[in-house]
């Protein structure tokens, strides 16, 4: 059978395969909304792409989910729900400016037992990695994970990811938690931000950098070379 995809097919399909698990509703917010009737154009194309074969879907969730078409994970998993925070948190960082870089479920030091964050992205200019709390955990497993990426830093092994800029010096990521729960962790090394929402996160530093448009630059620089600039 011979079919030709638009670019809009195909951006829907790498955006699937890319975030793992994304919900109708997501579809119509990232690809439809400027469209008359975005719901029922969105419905037409993901179903026609599901009887082609090129994605899978899941209908134990309302809307329906959608799933790359050699997605390993079962359709009832509660991994669905994992990737779906992730997509979530994305859609947050779209409403302030569209992430670059993205990579879900991100793997730097590439070897188990390394840092595993749920999100890598640069975002207003500034590299992040993102781990989503949506269980409470203890202190001590918190501490621990900051621990490896403490190791990372020090491995200097992050001089070498491929989206470091060329024109400027190397950058550590700032790592956001996402959590509802602040945890007593700390680093003398990374930068740590502890937030509820994106929204949270912005609201911190623009409130942080119009005391700081008095005295200083709109950049601010860590010893370590963590540069923030949400601004």
């Amino acid at each position: 059978m011979s079919f030709r995809l638009s670019q809009r097919d195909k951006d829907i399909m790498g955006f699937i395969n890319k975030f793992r698990a994304v919900d109708r509703d997501s579809l119509v917010e990232l690809f439809f909304k400027q469209l008359n009737s975005p719901i029922n154009a969105c419905n037409s194309v993901m179903i026609r792409l599901y009887r082609l074969g090129l994605i899978e879907r899941t209908q134990q969730y309302s809307p329906t989910v959608y799933l790359p078409a050699d997605a390993k994970i079962k359709k009832n998993s509660q991994k669905i729900l994992h990737f779906l925070s992730i997509l979530d948190v994305y859609k947050q960082m779209c409403s302030y400016s569209v992430p670059k870089q993205v990579i879900v479920e991100d793997k730097p030091t590439g070897r188990k037992g390394g840092i595993e964050p749920d999100l890598f992205c640069i975002f207003k200019g500034s590299p992040f990695w993102v781990e989503i709390q949506r269980n409470q955990y203890s202190e001590q497993k918190m501490q621990t994970k900051i621990n490896l990426y403490e190791e990372f830093f020090f491995s200097d092994e992050w001089k070498a990811l491929h989206w470091q800029p060329e024109d400027r010096a190397d950058i550590f990521p700032s790592v956001i938690l996402i959590t509802p729960i602040r945890y007593a962790v700390s680093s003398e090394h990374i930068r740590i931000i502890q937030v509820a929402s994106i929204q949270e996160l912005m609201e911190k530093y623009k409130s942080s950098t119009k005391q700081q448009k008095e005295a200083r630059p709109r950049t601010q620089s860590s010893s370590s070379g963590i540069k923030i600039n949400l601004t």
